[in-house]
């Protein structure tokens, strides 16, 4: 009975995390948020500016891709640099897809690029 309990916590939560990815990957913002993230970090201020939206619009998205375990954060200095969880299997498969994406793959283009200016 114990053992049962304790699966179904372990499934419940599981379910959740699933969830959260699934949620992410359905707005096509947050698609493009990956996209530009695919190469390079950025701050806010940078993904902000390739979007026509207010700031804090862009950081609900990326607080939402980060509660998914899509993106993490990490203060440098005074700004805050978003990056790809590059170990997840989620952003894998994203990678893939955005290569046949008409709408990804410019965007994955322009990261890579400015990966290689950095």
């Amino acid at each position: 009975m114990e053992d049962d309990r304790a699966q179904n916590a372990l499934e419940g939560d599981a379910g959740g995390s699933v969830q959260r990815v699934f949620n992410a990957l359905s707005s096509l913002h947050r698609r493009k948020i990956l996209a530009y993230l695919s190469a390079s970090s950025l701050t806010a201020g940078e993904i902000a500016e390739r979007f026509n939206m207010s700031k804090p619009s862009i950081s609900q998205h990326l607080s939402v891709l980060e509660n998914a375990g899509l993106i993490a954060k990490e203060k440098r200095g005074q700004f805050v640099h978003y990056t790809l969880v590059t170990n997840n299997l989620v952003n894998t498969l994203n990678g893939f897809a955005q290569e046949v994406c008409p709408v990804s793959r410019p965007l994955k283009r322009e990261s890579e690029a400015k990966a290689k200016k950095d």
